[in-house]
This record gives C-alpha cells, structure tokens and sequence, in this order.
C-alpha cells in the first residue's frame, strides 16, 4: 500500500511538473502560435505624402502600431524616406494608374482612402479604381476621407463626387467607415492674422458659423477608426465649437495680446458667402470618440500659431 502511494505522489508530482513546462512553453511560443494564427493587421495610408496621410501615419505608430505594418502608398514615394527609415512600407500607387495598385495594396488589411484633389480626373472614377485594387488585394475595411455637407443633405458640387465614392463603397461589400470631414482650421490662419495686423475684424451680413476642425484632428479620428468596431460607421468630423468671425477675433486677440476692434459689415456689403455654408453648421464629438481627447478649440489652435499670427 504504502509503495503504491509513493508512486501516484510521484506520479502526480511528475504531472504537475509536466504542466507547468507546458504553460511555460506556451507563454513563451504562445504568441508566436498566436501570430501564426492572426497575422498583424497591416494599414495601408493612400497619398501618405500628403499632410493629412503623413499626420495620420506618424500617429499610428505613436499608438503602438509598429511601422513595419504600414503600407504608405504616394505618387511621390521619395517623400516617405523618414517613414523608410522606421520600417515603414513605401510603395509607388497611382488611383489614375489603376495598373500600379495591385502592387502597391498587397499584404493590406484596412485603408486609408484619402480623397484625391479634383484635378486628378474624375474623382469617384479614380477612387474606384483604388476601391476595386483594394478588395482584390484582400483589404476587408476601408476609411475614407467625406465631406460633412453630406450628412446634413449636400449633394452638389464638392459634395456630388463624395457621395457617388460613399455609394461605390457601400456596393463594394467591402465594411466601409466614412470620415465625413469638415473645413479645416488652418484655412482661417491668413484671415486671424490680417485681423492681428488691422486690429480689425468686420463681420458679414448672412454669416453662417462653422464646425472648423484640424488637419491634426482629422488624422488622429482617421488613425482611431482604422482600429477594430468601425465597421460600417459614420463620423462627422468636426471641431468642438460653431466659429464665426467673432470667435476668430477673439481667439487671435487672445493668443498674442492684440486688441482686435469687431464690426459689423457696412448694410451695402454683399452677403458672406461661404464654403458649405449651413450645411457645415454642424459640431460633433467624433473626434473625442475616435480619439480619446477633446477636438483642438480655435483658441488653442492660434495659440499655437501664435507666431504665424504676428508674421
């Protein structure tokens, strides 16, 4: 009896050994095994050599994504040589070009569709074709870059060829997200600073105030919602307020200790016209959801551009 429980102790002292190895060896080739079993998702950034795409790509990588799994494609791919540098994937695409983007999507995941400039040719016939490149290299989720006019019924000009790239993702069967973004802050910088300059700000009869928001901001949205649970989803990317002539004023006088003087246009003035107009009356709080922190106000953004306001 008493060598028979001597050989189940041992026994069992033997199994419990065994186990640990096991658990051992699995937390030191379990992610290996897992990685073998779930490849790393790899991005893909069209027109990384723009600003928005080069913004976007830099904070991908400052959340975790290693550089390794970016695929920046740009019709000036020299320009991505500090994004080589880190590892980074550079490979020549043209949406004209349509031959070149087999090539240049292969191995991606999810994409960053920017919207390409209205010189290009038609634009939804080129975002096609990146669309159409895209599924075939295997890409199960695209992001693109929208237009907020959208949301709120704008369907001509600008707005008609945003629409028509919305409609052929939807048909792709692709899982699409549509970062409907708004005019960006940085267009306001020349008009904050002849304000500084004159000490004067006249605001026009019909002004219609807007949900101006940073190129930064619009890259860090786009960078969050290229992550997993965006599937199929509508952002309306915007600052945190409506702004108008009043709040530049105040926020240019505020940023470098300048009095601004604000007016109101002469009665004989023309109506402001505006870029949008109300269809870009519009604030949401994507960018804090998508991002995890507020959207850049129009007063911190002078402010940090104090220098460009006093030049």
């Amino acid at each position: 009896m008493g060598a028979e429980t001597d050989y189940i102790d041992i026994r069992m002292q033997l199994t419990r050994r065994d186990a640990m190895r096991m658990v051992a060896a699995g937390a030191l080739l379990g992610p290996a095994a897992h990685a073998r079993a779930a490849p790393a998702e790899r991005i893909i950034i069209s027109g990384a050599g723009g600003q928005l795409g080069g913004q976007c790509a830099k904070e991908l990588i400052a959340r975790g994504v290693p550089a390794r799994n970016l695929i920046l494609v740009s019709r000036t791919p020299d320009a991505l040589a500090d994004f080589a540098r880190q590892g980074a994937i550079i490979r020549f695409g043209d949406f004209t070009q349509p031959e070149s983007l087999g090539a240049a999507f292969a191995g991606g995941t999810r994409m960053l569709l920017i919207s390409i400039g209205g010189g290009a040719g038609p634009r939804p016939v080129a975002h096609g074709h990146a669309i159409d490149a895209a599924k075939a290299a295997g890409v199960k989720q695209i992001a693109y870059t929208s237009w907020l006019g959208i949301s709120r019924g704008d369907t001509r000009g600008i707005a008609a060829d945003h629409v028509a790239t919305e409609e052929l993702l939807r048909a792709s069967g692709l899982a699409y997200t549509f970062l409907r973004n708004s005019l960006y802050m940085e267009t306001l910088l020349p008009q904050a600073a002849r304000m500084v300059a004159e000490g004067r700000a006249v605001i026009p009869a019909g002004e219609v105030l807007m949900g101006f928001v940073t190129r930064g901001d619009c890259a860090a949205a786009a960078a969050g919602a290229l992550s997993p649970g965006h599937d199929n989803k509508i952002y309306d990317i915007t600052g945190p307020e409506l702004i108008g002539v009043r709040q530049v004023a105040a926020a240019a006088s505020a940023a470098t200790g300048k009095a601004i003087a604000v007016v109101a246009a002469d009665a004989s003035a023309p109506p402001a016209r505006s870029f949008g107009g109300p269809t870009l009356a519009v604030v949401s709080s994507a960018v804090a959801d998508l991002t995890g922190r507020p959207a850049t106000s129009i007063k911190a953004f002078l402010a940090q551009n104090r220098d460009r306001l006093l030049g």
